[in-house]
């Protein structure tokens, strides 16, 4: 493995900046700003904190991850794929356990990075990914509907199906304004492209919903819908820094919330960075890229802030304005600073439905439904996959949906595995093949007399190993001489090497002789490795099938 270099993009950009770069950079950083503000509150809100963590996660998140971070677009930030995971952690282990938890994620992701993961995380499952994530925008949904229609509940339940219960049996209880309010900033965010694409439908809506409901009151109208200064108290100062206490038990307490947050954050920047190349044409440095989102995770916290990772819709916003260097992610975090410092306190005018409008968009583009409704088509076993990642993160969490996901499609990949790995028997003659299985050669290699050849196409590993053994058992007649031809056996483990030895060792004592025949280089090391050809003989292992033959009627003279 080769040793990390820690070079971030912006250091590297930085060396042919130019007047023009900075322009384009500086318009994009503002308008990413501008939409990363009612994201921001309304992610800090509906994951259990106060709006302004929402907002300082997204301006110290998003300056480290276009500091350090191995993509020139990528904008980083609070993101609703978290809201599900910080709300259950807050639940369970306080605020206090959210803080260690993210930061002992930040670790995992720098380690990550360092030791060339990056790439690996790319290959979890597409319909885990698929699952998961529409599973979080249902979940999000299902969070917003007392906020979008008003709801006089006192508790609303952690439990899916229980929250749904408790809505039906107070939907009597809907308020018409509130109800109203969360409609039309629905309507406004879904309506808006068509008019303007720069200005995002979501601050129109926040500023003309909190215009007319402050308006309304004041003429004691619309008294009664909740505003986010009626839930919280907002202060417009950044907090002071306060480095979490590590101690032993909290890390293994907090073990398994982490390795989700890291997990998560992974795979959600990558794919986002991922999506940044096809559109700009750049190619990320995804190590680089999850260090920088370590970094980000272990500063947020220390400033009162929550997870983040990469943000694919304000990425997306960034590029489409023109920003092509980690400078746009720079000024983002410094334009939403200001506004944090001076325009803070207006909002506690900001109506609690309208935020709640704001998340019902999110989940809808979020769930990716069209891409749900495609998946639905493939294989059954992807089918599985992504239905029961999809309903474990509904109904239980998304660290049950991660693990038994992954699980799920590991064993269904090895059984694909196995399933392709062949295992052929001769007894009288061989027909020459290349790989493919297409006849090279008119000449049939004859096989002597006492003598049978076993074939192995494919990998040679725990999931066949077993096989392989019960096929040679199963042979009627004893013979003297086994050939095990492996010139298709891309790579072998220990289980495979194990029930090798263990065949060899059978072999001896029934005196039945053994021979390998095509041994590729990968697989001759493993076996040279594991003391294996001490057992066997170096004589017994042949490059090919004719000096294998000739060296089986050699015994047979003898």
């Amino acid at each position: 493995m080769s040793k990390f270099e820690f070079k971030p993009k912006l250091f590297l950009d930085l060396r042919n900046y130019s007047k023009e770069k900075l322009t384009a950079d500086i318009m994009a950083g503002i308008i990413v700003g501008i939409v990363a503000l009612p994201l921001a509150i309304a992610f800090g809100i509906a994951s259990g904190v106060t709006p302004e963590k929402g907002i300082i996660t997204a301006i110290i998140a998003g300056m480290a991850v276009s500091l350090f971070g191995g993509s020139r677009v990528q904008i980083g930030g609070p993101t609703g794929a978290f809201i599900v995971i910080i709300y259950g952690i807050i639940q369970q282990y306080g605020e206090t356990g959210l803080l260690v938890a993210t930061v002992m994620a930040g670790v995992f992701l720098i380690l990550l990075g360092i030791f060339h993961l990056g790439t690996i995380i790319k290959f979890i499952p597409y319909p885990i990914v698929v699952g998961f994530t529409s599973g979080i925008a249902v979940t999000i949904f299902t969070t917003q509907i007392k906020d979008l229609f008003g709801l006089t509940i006192d508790n609303v339940p952690a439990d899916f199906i229980e929250k749904w219960i408790v809505y039906v049996r107070h939907f009597g209880t809907v308020d018409i304004w509130s109800a109203a309010v969360g409609i039309v900033s629905v309507a406004i965010i879904a309506l808006s492209p068509r008019i303007t694409h720069k200005i995002p439908g979501s601050l129109i809506a926040i500023i003309l919903m909190t215009v007319g409901i402050y308006l309304l009151k004041q003429y004691g109208i619309a008294t009664q819908v909740e505003t986010i200064g009626d839930r919280f108290m907002i202060k417009a100062e950044l907090p002071d820094m306060a480095v979490p206490s590590l101690t032993w038990e909290s890390i293994k307490q907090l073990m398994s919330p982490a390795i989700t947050i890291a997990v998560l954050g992974a795979i959600e920047s990558l794919l986002s960075a991922t999506v940044a190349d096809g559109v700009i044409g750049d190619h990320h440095d995804s190590n680089q890229e999850l260090v920088g989102q370590g970094i980000a995770n272990i500063l947020s916290p220390i400033f009162g802030g929550i997870p983040a990772t990469g943000a694919i819709a304000r990425t997306m916003t960034n590029i489409n304005n023109g920003g092509r260097t980690p400078v746009a992610g720079i000024i983002h975090a410094v334009v939403l600073l200001l506004i944090f410092l001076l325009l803070m306190p207006l909002a506690q005018y900001i109506p609690m439905a309208c935020l709640a409008g704001v998340l019902v968009i999110v989940s809808y583009n979020m769930s990716g439904w069209r891409t749900f409704r495609e998946l639905l088509r493939n294989p059954k076993a992807d089918v599985a996959v992504l239905l029961i990642t999809f309903f474990l993160t509904v109904i239980f969490d998304l660290t049950v949906a991660i693990e038994f996901g992954l699980v799920l499609a590991c064993l269904l990949f090895i059984k694909r595995v196995m399933e392709t790995t062949e295992v052929n028997i001769f007894h009288d003659e061989i027909i020459p093949t290349d790989a493919d299985g297409i006849v090279i050669s008119e000449e049939h290699l004859q096989i002597p007399d006492h003598t049978e050849v076993y074939e192995i196409n494919g990998p040679y590993f725990f999931g066949i190993a077993n096989r392989f053994e019960e096929v040679v058992l199963q042979t009627k007649e004893q013979p003297k001489v086994r050939i095990i031809r492996m010139r298709k056996v891309p790579f072998i483990d220990s289980t495979g090497i194990h029930n090798l030895s263990n065949l060899c060792e059978m072999s001896h004592r029934e005196g039945v002789h053994i021979i390998l025949s095509g041994v590729n280089p990968k697989v001759h090391e493993a076996l040279k490795k594991s003391g294996f050809y001490e057992l066997l003989g170096k004589k017994n292992i042949c490059d090919n099938i004719h000096t294998a033959l000739d060296v089986a009627r050699h015994y047979l003279a003898r």
